[in-house]
């Protein structure tokens, strides 16, 4: 991506943002979550329904490709009276579109006034020895492994603090048996091999898995701020010795999506 098409893709998120506004009559957006596989479930208990569209709607959306991604937007007024947009699913870099189809909810909830990004996801867990199936695990950093970065030409961006500490504290504070971890983001769409997984345990991974670093730095080059939720539905591959299935991770989602709405509804509620 070149700096023109850089510039581009931020002018296409400008312009899906005042469609948004146009097509729910939000215009006063305080944060937004992006629900990964198997979270779907959990968007109902964050608060009241506004308005909900297909995301295909908006300027610059691609209809959904993985199963367990509703492929809609949904805004909702929180306990506090405040309205939160909802990605329900997101684009992969897998796909083949490329990165900016990637990042650009997060961008176009910027730019209708979000100053939160909340990253959710479906991840294998690198330490089975702590971490179990179920368990959600805040990010305190990522290493990125996809090959590709959202931002292009001489923007220096300070990633040294992308997942906000102020945030992770305010989660702890709503769950304080939440665990953080490392998330490695791979590209896929395979599954990890059993000496990928060892290579990450090695260098400090905790979580992996194919989304979320991207938006993480689109979202920081914007100037929000970042919490990164991973939801555990398998351990990494080799760990076990069983094989990695998607309908495991979304019957995972499935299994949990009470917890986890709860806790997304609190966590949101104090940002």
């Amino acid at each position: 991506m070149s700096q023109d098409d850089h510039a581009a893709a931020l002018a296409l998120a400008g312009e899906a943002a005042d469609a948004l506004r146009s097509a729910t009559g939000a215009d006063d957006i305080h944060a937004a979550l992006v629900l990964g596989s198997g979270w779907v479930p959990a968007a109902d208990a964050v608060g009241r329904t506004v308005a909900e569209i297909p995301v295909t709607d908006l300027p610059g959306f691609a209809p959904p490709a993985v199963a367990g991604h509703a492929g809609r937007i949904r805004v909702v007024s929180t306990a506090s009276g405040r309205n939160v947009l909802i990605f329900l699913g997101r684009t992969h870099l897998y796909e083949g579109l490329g990165v900016g189809p990637v990042v650009h909810g997060v961008r176009t909830a910027i730019a209708a006034g979000a100053g939160t990004i909340v990253l959710t996801n479906a991840a294998g867990g690198l330490r089975p020895e702590t971490q179990r199936v179920g368990d959600p695990v805040l990010i305190s950093d990522h290493i990125n492994l996809t090959g590709a970065n959202p931002i292009t030409g001489a923007r220096f961006v300070d990633l040294t603090e992308v997942y906000s500490r102020r945030l992770r504290e305010l989660a702890r504070a709503a769950e304080p048996s939440l665990a953080e971890g490392v998330y490695v983001a791979f590209r896929g769409p395979t599954y990890e091999t059993p000496a990928e997984i060892r290579m990450c345990r090695a260098f400090g991974g905790d979580l992996v898995g194919m989304s979320t670093a991207l938006e993480a730095i689109a979202a920081r080059e914007g100037g929000a701020e970042v919490l990164g939720l991973s939801l555990v539905t398998n351990p990494g591959a080799g760990l076990t010795g069983e094989p990695l299935d998607h309908q495991e991770v979304l019957a995972v989602g499935r299994a949990t999506a009470a917890r986890m709405g709860e806790l997304l509804a609190t966590v949101v509620d104090k940002l």
